[in-house]
């Protein structure tokens, strides 16, 4: 069964408004055209398995928080539930949509696009033909709408526009309510917001003004229109259905300036103060705000990256602090008040932040340009990518945090590795030095640089840890460094042309190297690095990979082929023409077809499973590919993204975008807009003129199979994308026979016939049934049900320990079956070694992530229990002198039962 999409790391936060839960806990953030949830109290990231086919723009979150509308840009829909991580109802808004909320009792919600408001009757818990059946259209703005906030009891919202005014619209028609708009602003409106079970409003604009605006009418006060002619009504609404092409519902049109009889005996607002925050006079916009009703707290964000606290309404600052440089594109305040969420799209950013203790709860940024390449650690409970920006970041494929960032490189970094230990990273970069990173300290510990600088390309660490070699790009040569030392051991030329990619023989003290000169060496290190063997190639050679084993050794070429060699024989065993595979994507500037273009293109990455049978293939294209080695067939081909707002994404151009001058990608439409530098240039209205806008193109640079066997990462344009095969419930039985059922296997167990129950269950394949027959096994009989097992279950059983260890809470209890299974059927398992080691590895990563968690446990109890004996001691709490020497004797053998 192929591995499925289970995670994106690498990318926190890429545009679009940031969402906390009902509960306050977990935080809703768009990636991309995915979306991800951050579990901030068990500190675990969740990214959905779902995708918009552009950016996502803006989210809206139901009140109950099991509904979430998506939208892309250009106003393509999503109805999703948070329940079962799914799409409901795809819909079309048409054209560009720049805000989305639901009214507090989530009956309603709306949506804003170009100068109007459209309320929808928001989907119920019904089945419905249609979820979003449109009540209302809201005409008044003469400019484009940015935001909406709604009164507590939903009766009615209010909407800012860039025509630096707010409007008050009701969700029903109300006797006294007019709708008028409230200006008292010079520049686009950011932000508004209604006071707590008030019609009360605060106006915030963008040149950092807020305007407080006081109601004479309570929420009470609001009068209910008389109940009309329903015919006429109905008549009227068919009439204008036949008119229109598309349905607008009732429409409702406010005044820009009633008259003075228009406005007797309705709503009056009134201006009761006016805020600036940039008292100094330093300019600097606005660019987002969130407020908190109940505790009267106004957070607002600014394009230098500063935010302000204030208390309302008496504008009083609680304090402000610089979290980043770049602008802060969105703010959102949890249901409690404690935690605030800020998200910078320039950099990736995503902090949330407590501001009575002024501490993170969450600090993540992704690589600030695209990712470069991975490697996974022994274990496979952390990854580490490097990217342009110089930085070395090290993930944990269980939370998908990133734990720890290393930035002691002044260039991109090339290539990562991590040494056989799992405990030291090694990165080479183009800034001529390659860096060891030791992660028990968080320290750069080694540095190892060439005599003359040059611009490392490729890197690779012998299995011993201790032998560290590089290639360079310019020089053609490769160095050989000692870990232990730092010293440089030996320099190997005779490449005529840059090293492309080094690896190690897993097996032997053997190095091969690829460059462009379109050969392939192997050097032996027993032998002072003699070249032992020259294999010569058709073309460039891109990247070259040793099978886990050691025994053979893949080679991917520039002309799109795979070799494959028996590198101790010099012979090759097989090839595999993989450039139609690729299949290229055309970029909206090329002069030339996709399928032209996919003549030049190749694999510029390789990776074996594993177990060896399979190899993983990428390249400049949005596909991976997982062909069988021996049989030299494609087994499966990914596509890693459905994102068009990635360039090179489709076959063929989009003839609506072809002009008679050209293409529509040629004119930049986004200069000076909204993403603008904001910087006050003579004659500038808007932004910064030099801003350009671009398209990301789409390409898989690195690609890397988990040592356990049990998933694959790839760093591309859209971040580090993890497929892994415990992704979801699958039934898929094992030498099933007519008689095995969940019934069959339960009476076996109340025979207590274990040993036939375990082999039943594993039959049928089902992880509760497997896991309800282990669990029924009494402790005691572990070791006979062990010793009676077929050889073909152990490695089933060793197999499912592993997955049960991370969730489970029987922590001793599999423990012990691991401990029996292994001495018991140790000799025999140790004849399959290489097959079984991805399920040992798996184990290991298992029980050693909860050997860290239940040691610091205890180490923390035992200083505790120390530190309450010392205390009493001072205190003079003497006991009997007797009790003493037991007590201390229990202490001593409790410390060794948890260590």
């Amino acid at each position: 069964l192929p591995p499925q999409f289970s995670g994106l790391l690498g990318t926190v936060y890429r545009r679009g408004n940031l969402s906390f839960t009902r509960d306050g806990n977990s935080l809703l953030s768009p990636v991309g055209n995915r979306i991800s949830l951050f579990d901030l109290k068990n500190n675990k990231c969740e990214t959905l398995p779902l995708a918009t086919r552009l950016n996502i723009v803006c989210v809206g979150l139901s009140p109950d928080g099991s509904l979430a509308i998506l939208i892309d840009e250009e106003g393509a829909a999503l109805l999703v539930s948070l329940i079962g991580k799914c799409v409901i109802h795809r819909f079309y808004f048409h054209k560009p949509v720049h805000s989305v909320s639901f009214s507090p009792d989530g009956k309603k919600f709306v949506v804003t696009k170009d100068n109007l408001a459209y309320l929808y009757h928001a989907p119920g818990k019904k089945r419905e033909f249609n979820a979003f059946v449109l009540d209302k259209t809201y005409y008044g703005p003469y400019d484009e709408t940015t935001c909406i906030d709604w009164t507590d009891d939903s009766k009615c919202f209010a909407v800012g526009s860039k025509d630096m005014s707010t409007w008050v619209f009701g969700a029903e028609r109300w006797a006294n309510l007019i709708y008028y708009s409230l200006g008292g602003h010079k520049d686009v409106i950011v932000a508004c917001f209604f006071e707590e079970n008030s019609l009360d409003l605060y106006t915030i604009s963008q040149d950092a003004a807020l305007c407080v605006w006081q109601c004479d009418t309570e929420l009470d006060g609001l009068k209910p229109m008389p109940p009309k002619d329903a015919a006429k009504e109905k008549k009227a609404a068919e009439d204008d259905e036949e008119l229109l092409e598309e349905p607008k519902g009732e429409e409702i049109h406010g005044k820009a300036d009633p008259s003075e009889q228009e406005t007797r005996n309705k709503v009056k607002y009134s201006r009761v103060a006016k805020y600036f925050f940039n008292k100094e006079g330093d300019f600097n916009n606005l660019t987002a705000a969130a407020y908190h009703k109940k505790t009267h707290l106004l957070v607002t964000g600014f394009a230098s990256g500063i935010f302000h606290l204030h208390e309302l309404p008496d504008f009083n600052l609680i304090h402000s602090l610089s979290i980043s440089d770049q602008r802060i594109a969105s703010i959102s305040i949890n249901c409690t008040g404690d935690w605030i969420a800020f998200g910078c799209s320039g950099l990736g950013q995503l902090l949330v932040w407590e501001w009575q203790s002024e501490s993170y709860v969450l600090k993540q940024q992704g690589h600030f340009n695209s990712m470069v390449s991975l490697a996974y650690s022994p274990d496979g409970q952390y990854i580490v990518t490097g990217g342009e920006d110089g930085k070395v970041k090290v993930w944990n494929t269980s939370s998908s945090f990133c734990f720890v960032t290393f930035t002691e490189h002044n260039s991109g970094v090339t290539a990562v590795t991590f040494t056989s230990t799992g405990y030291v990273v090694l990165s080479a970069s183009l800034d001529g030095t390659v860096r060891a990173f030791d992660l028990h300290r968080y320290r750069n510990f080694r540095t190892f640089t060439s005599p003359r600088p040059s611009q490392f390309s490729s890197l690779a660490v012998d299995s011993s840890g201790e032998i560290v070699a590089a290639g360079s790009q310019d020089s053609f040569e490769i160095f050989i460094w000692s870990m232990q030392s730092g010293r440089l051991l030996d320099v190997l030329a005779g490449h005529e042309g840059p090293i492309s990619s080094l690896s190690f023989n897993p097996m032997k003290c053997v190095l091969a190297s690829a460059s462009w000169d379109k050969t392939v060496k192997l050097w032996d290190m027993l032998d002072s690095w003699r070249t032992k063997e020259t294999l010569i190639m058709n073309s460039d050679v891109l990247v070259v990979a040793f099978r886990p084993d050691g025994k053979e050794l893949a080679v991917a070429a520039l002309n799109g082929q795979i070799t494959f060699w028996d590198h101790e024989n010099a012979a090759q065993t097989g090839s595999i023409e993989g450039r139609h595979d690729l299949q290229m994507g055309r970029k909206e500037l090329d002069k030339i077809t996709a399928k032209q273009a996919a003549k030049g293109k190749s694999f510029t990455t390789l990776c074996y499973s594993a177990d060896g049978q399979s190899i993983l293939a990428g390249g400049l294209s949005k596909f991976v590919c997982i062909y069988n080695v021996k049989e030299q067939i494609l087994m499966k081909k990914f596509e890693i993204s459905c994102n068009y707002s990635l360039d090179a994404m489709e076959e063929y151009l989009d003839r609506r975008k072809m002009t008679e001058f050209g293409s529509m990608a040629l004119i930049d439409e986004g200069g000076g807009g909204d993403e603008g530098v904001a910087i006050p240039l003579p004659g500038v209205k808007r932004g910064d003129m030099s801003y350009r806008h671009f398209k990301p193109e789409i390409r898989v640079t690195c690609v890397r199979f988990c040592p356990t066997g049990r998933s694959w990462a790839a760093t591309s344009t859209e971040g580090l994308l993890l497929y892994s095969l415990d992704s979801g419930l699958i039934f898929d039985p094992f030498e099933l026979d007519i008689d095995i059922t969940p019934s069959s296997i339960h009476k076996t167990l109340s025979q207590k016939e274990y040993t036939r129950a375990i082999v039943m269950a594993f039959k049928l394949n089902e992880k509760k049934l497997i896991q309800e027959v282990v669990e029924a096994v009494p402790s005691s009989e572990v070791d006979v049900v062990c010793s009676s097992l077929p050889d073909l279950y152990v490695e089933k059983v060793l197999e499912f320990l592993a997955s049960a260890f991370e969730t489970s809470c029987h922590l001793e209890f599999y423990l012990i079956w691991a401990q029996k299974l292994l001495m018991l059927h140790g000799q025999k398992l140790k004849t399959r070694s290489v097959k079984l080691l991805p399920v040992i590895q798996f184990l290991q990563k298992s029980i050693q992530r909860h050997f860290e968690d239940v040691s610091k446990l205890c180490e923390w109890n035992i200083y505790n229990i120390k530190y309450a004996l010392a205390i009493s001691q001072q205190r003079g709490m003497k006991r009997p002198a007797e009790e003493t020497p037991g007590d201390e004797e229990e202490l001593d053998s409790d410390s060794d039962y948890l260590m």
